[in-house]
């Protein structure tokens, strides 16, 4: 099938299998790397994006469901206010070691600022579930969360 979809706001196309999933598109497709792949399995959150603004794991989504949608991976949202004021409230807090997990983990971080400008720990907490990290814990992500509030400024 041809696939239409705007990606990190630019339209492109691409023939593909519509059952392919949209992390393969994305990453072997269009070379978007900040997009990883974890478990396959919808478990780990390393395949987070923006799907017409809700955030999914890519690795659960059809890629013929795609078509005509907007897709935001990390690269997209590297070039925002919002991003520079998370990378530097989670390099401030120490929530990032490895960097595997850490695309997935800032874009959940994006969506609960979205939904709620000054979450709670339980909620940033609630957030952050769908992702794994296996170097920091989790304490000092959810401060990078907290942190990225108090400081956003009235970006969220």
């Amino acid at each position: 099938m041809r696939l239409r979809l705007v990606l990190n706001g630019r339209e492109l196309h691409t023939e593909t299998d519509p059952l392919r999933r949209l992390l393969e598109v994305l990453r072997e497709d269009f070379g978007l790397t900040g997009v990883k792949e974890g478990c396959g399995e919808g478990e780990c959150g390393a395949c987070m994006v923006f799907l017409d603004g809700r955030i999914v794991n890519s690795c659960l989504v059809p890629a013929g469901s795609v078509d005509g949608s907007e897709v935001v991976t990390i690269e997209g949202f590297k070039g925002t206010d919002r991003y520079r004021m998370l990378e530097q409230c989670f390099v401030e807090a120490g929530a990032v070691q490895c960097g595997f997990c850490a695309p997935g983990i800032v874009l959940a971080a994006e969506a609960i600022l979205r939904e709620n400008a000054v979450p709670g720990e339980e909620d940033i907490r609630r957030a952050i579930s769908g992702n794994l990290c296996r170097c920091t814990g989790y304490g000092s992500i959810v401060e990078g969360v907290k942190l990225a509030a108090r400081k956003g400024n009235g970006l969220w």
